[in-house]
């Protein structure tokens, strides 16, 4: 099973981090080790001062592809749920600067809560599928799917240029704006629409 994350697939988010706004997905992956499942308490690693929360829409992928056209990409999906990209800004302003591979910034244990998936048929629009994230309360992020840069069909339609999709594997599709720090105290809950899909306390 394979994570696979999308980064600056929304422009105000790109923008947010004085980052250029991508001609073609930017992706990365993390390792089954990153999964947080059941709502499990995230324990803040030592190695980092400012790991930041980024609140995604995760797509499970339901078979196995390679070069899946964009016409077809919608059968590859049959679930849709929300995580939390954790990310080490600090280590990945270092790597960044230094043109180095940013794994160690986002690939660590516990770097990917996820909550349970809602079927695809439960969707009315998966077009516009709205989404939030509350740290401690108050609202911090939202987004909506019609945002991204790149839907995820065409995500799927690039990235299996490069590797097979298969049953299981996961899609992180990137975030809007609001992200920020954690610390440790902290309770984040993320929505899709109105339902309360994720929580994670900061240990």
């Amino acid at each position: 099973m394979k994570i696979i994350c999308i980064g600056r697939n929304y422009v105000n988010h790109a923008k947010e981090l004085n980052n250029p706004v991508p001609e073609i997905p930017v992706w990365f992956m993390k390792p089954q080790t990153s999964l947080l499942t059941k709502n499990k308490d995230f324990f803040h690693p030592e190695f980092s001062q400012e790991i930041h929360f980024e609140t995604e829409l995760v797509y499970r992928i339901n078979k196995v592809g390679k070069y899946i056209e964009k016409k077809f990409a919608h059968t590859y999906y049959d679930a849709i749920g929300i995580g939390f990209d954790f990310t080490a800004r600090d280590l990945q302003s270092e790597f960044k600067a230094k043109g180095l591979p940013w794994e160690p910034a986002k690939s660590f244990d516990g770097s990917a809560p996820i909550s349970e998936f809602i079927p695809i048929a439960e969707f009315e629009n998966t077009k516009e599928i709205k989404f939030s994230m509350k740290k401690n309360g108050e609202l911090t992020q939202q987004g909506i799917s019609s945002d991204m840069l790149f839907p995820i069909d065409k995500i799927i339609e690039y990235v299996s240029q490069f590797i097979t999709l298969k049953i299981g594997d996961l899609i992180y599709t990137g975030t809007p704006a609001g992200v920020g720090p954690i610390e440790v105290g902290d309770t984040l809950e993320a929505f899709i629409g109105d339902k309360l899909m994720l929580t994670t306390k900061i240990k």
